[in-house]
């Protein structure tokens, strides 16, 4: 394909450099933002009366046309192609003849590149988000399902008090919610336009920038042209967006690959979302879950590596930037998949409540409560604590819970304790008397559920 810049170079380029400089095998996704810009750029160029409104007429048509026939197949991407933007200005002047040419007037590829970037983030956040809802209206329907189920609540991977597996669940939500509100800030602040900052110092022609972004859907336009071609702020803060997202995920992951081995056996992924062994017969072995933790570090990467092209470059437009979108391309990728996995992954399992019990009540994770028990009957919380300690320490040698310890080994260690004691330390009573904002009971359940149902509908 020629050149469209040829004039102050020959256009023949070496082989390999053409293809070391083309962008159009990963850019070539952006071809709908790319020409429903173009169109609003020929209707305020005609608006502006900078060309006429004929012309605008043929290029709208004919841009149509060509993604129409993108869409349906008809017209396949020239790879030969420097990038997107090139490949339909040149199909479209083969189409309508001269008056394509007039469609760059009051443009350069740096705006329109920034331009078609910020609208492809833009719709890619708007997918990261739905998916993210239904995610996490997913989570909250399981962790209203097992709101009483009881189960160990960890610190140091060891088993510390009594919560239930709705409360864990719920964690997670408040994670998801933040994540929401994180992608949603970064959509506010990316719809800015830049077009119409054209290369960098903007146009000797009288146009109306802010007529063209507001039918693409942007609130303001960039004040700077030179930072209006240059800003990448948007990808990083996207990316930053993601690998959270994906940080989340990923703790869940690992919860997950625990909580399915028969060391805990919590709960049983579908055959769905397993895979089995090519050797050992008996294994279920959790590779999707395994796989998003995985691919945490791929997202991490991705963000790392748009933060170091862009350490180091000055204003304004550097073909540098041209690195910014393989990675945000993955990402988003990435995200909306392990998304989906990890909803069907919740929605489909099965939660072994026995198991949870059981080890919620081999773990003394009423210990605390044991100490508090003694705290209301009038003793220092210092001296509590040093007595359900030795408590536990005797269980641990003679094979017994803290919850079937006779009356009189209690009564060895303070006067205080009585047959209430029981009652006290059930599990079940545990996580009740939990009654902080925040916490595992029952009231406290039904407001974070009710939290997650107001700000989901709120989005």
């Amino acid at each position: 394909m020629n050149k469209l810049w040829k004039g102050r170079t020959d256009g023949d380029m070496d082989a390999l450099a053409d293809a070391f400089n083309s962008s159009i095998s990963f850019d070539q996704r952006m071809y709908e933002e790319d020409i429903t810009g173009s169109i609003a750029h020929a209707k305020m160029l005609s608006k502006q009366g900078i060309i006429a409104k004929e012309d605008c007429e043929a290029i709208v048509n004919g841009l149509k046309g060509i993604l129409a026939d993108l869409k349906s197949g008809a017209l396949p991407v020239d790879e030969s192609a420097e990038d997107i933007h090139m490949f339909v200005e040149a199909e479209l002047t083969k189409r309508i003849g001269d008056a394509g040419k007039r469609l760059h007037t009051a443009r350069s590829r740096n705006d329109q590149v920034a331009l078609d970037f910020k609208m492809y983030c833009r719709t890619e956040i708007d997918e990261i988000v739905a998916n993210m809802k239904e995610l996490t209206q997913t989570t909250a329907d399981t962790a209203a399902k097992y709101k009483t189920t009881i189960m160990p609540g960890y610190t140091h991977l060891q088993r510390a008090q009594p919560v239930t597996f709705g409360h864990h669940l719920l964690a997670y939500c408040q994670m998801f919610l933040r994540d929401i509100s994180r992608l949603l800030d970064t959509k506010r602040r990316l719809n800015i336009s830049p077009i119409g900052s054209c290369a960098l110092a903007g146009t000797t022609y009288d146009t109306d920038r802010m007529y063209e972004a507001k039918q693409l859907g942007f609130y303001d336009i960039s004040l700077n042209s030179m930072d209006g071609v240059s800003d990448r702020d948007f990808a990083v803060e996207l990316l930053s967006d993601i690998a959270l997202v994906m940080t989340h995920l990923s703790r869940l992951s690992e919860e997950f690959i625990l909580w399915s081995s028969w060391e805990f056996h919590f709960i049983e992924l579908s055959d769905k979302y397993t895979t089995g062994s090519s050797i050992m017969p008996q294994k279920k072995n959790p590779d999707m879950a395994e796989l998003v933790r995985g691919k945490t570090g791929r997202v991490y990467g991705d963000l790392i590596g748009l933060l170091t092209v862009l350490k180091g470059l000055p204003l304004a437009y550097n073909k540098d930037m041209q690195e910014d979108k393989e990675g945000v391309f993955d990402a988003v990728d990435t995200v909306n998949m392990a998304i989906k996995v990890f909803t069907g992954m919740i929605g489909t399992m099965k939660v072994c409540e026995e198991n949870m019990l059981n080890a919620a009540k081999r773990g003394f994770i009423n210990a605390t409560d044991l100490a508090d028990y003694l705290v209301r009957k009038g003793m220092p919380f210092r001296s509590a604590y040093k007595i359900s300690g030795e408590l536990v320490n005797w269980c641990i040698e003679n094979n017994h819970v803290l919850e079937n310890v006779p009356l009189n080994e209690y009564k060895k260690r303070s006067d205080l304790f009585d047959d209430d004691v029981y009652e006290a330390i059930d599990l079940k009573t545990c996580v009740e008397k939990r009654i902080s904002a925040g916490g595992p009971g029952a009231a406290s359940i039904e407001r974070q559920l009710d939290y997650v149902k107001e700000k989901l509908g709120e989005i």
